[in-house]
């Protein structure tokens, strides 16, 4: 298991077209790929689950991936995260 934390920056937060591309970036990983933010933990290869946890600007969330690929899902997501734009 591997794990980062990263702060997001989009103006809107994880919703809608952000959610999307994360959720496409992490279903390429065979690892299980999860999100921990305020104590609610989903699934990042969910839509629902990731617009669930109502993820906003300045939130700092925790990337969670296990498997095969985990180190490089963990460090990809991080990155598309770090470099979304509103």
């Amino acid at each position: 298991m591997v794990s980062k934390d990263v702060v997001v920056n989009n103006g809107t937060g994880l919703h809608a077209r952000p959610a999307t591309l994360l959720v496409k970036k992490a279903s390429s990983f065979k690892s299980d790929v999860s999100i921990e933010y305020n104590g609610k933990k989903a699934n990042v290869k969910s839509l629902i689950g990731v617009l669930s946890l109502g993820v906003t600007k300045g939130a700092k969330i925790t990337i969670i991936a296990n498997g095969d690929d985990e180190a490089k899902a963990v460090e990809e997501i991080a990155t598309l995260i770090a470099n979304l734009e509103d």
